[in-house]
């Protein structure tokens, strides 16, 4: 079975910084693009960036401004970097895997919470 760890999640005062970390399992490593998604309590699901293989990066909104997706030379990890954090930024974060065989995968989500 394919799949996706994620790790780096935690409790953080406004202002601060997390970094997320996506390790996908060997089928994965491929994978044409690889990104996360975000989700508030009582809210529906939302995209924050995603990057390809070719290293092609996208991010959602002005997030672009304090988050950073990076991917170790298109190997199975993705990381989010992401600076000025703020009680919005609240959530589970969902790292995900577009592969051509497989689909899309997703990892079991990582809780962020920014405290003010």
């Amino acid at each position: 079975q394919e799949q996706l760890v994620e790790s780096g999640g935690g409790l953080v005062q406004a202002g601060g910084s997390l970094r997320l970390s996506c390790t996908a399992s060997r089928n994965l490593s491929t994978s044409k693009s690889m990104g996360w998604f975000r989700q508030a309590p009582g809210a529906e699901r939302e995209p924050v960036a995603f990057i390809t293989i070719d290293g092609v990066t996208h991010y959602a909104g002005s997030l672009k401004d304090r988050f950073t997706i990076s991917r170790d030379n298109a190997g199975p990890t993705v990381y989010l970097q992401m600076n000025s954090l703020q009680p919005d930024d609240t959530g589970t974060y969902y790292c995900y895997s577009d592969h051509l065989r497989f689909g899309r995968t997703w990892g079991q989500g990582t809780q962020v919470t920014v405290s003010s």
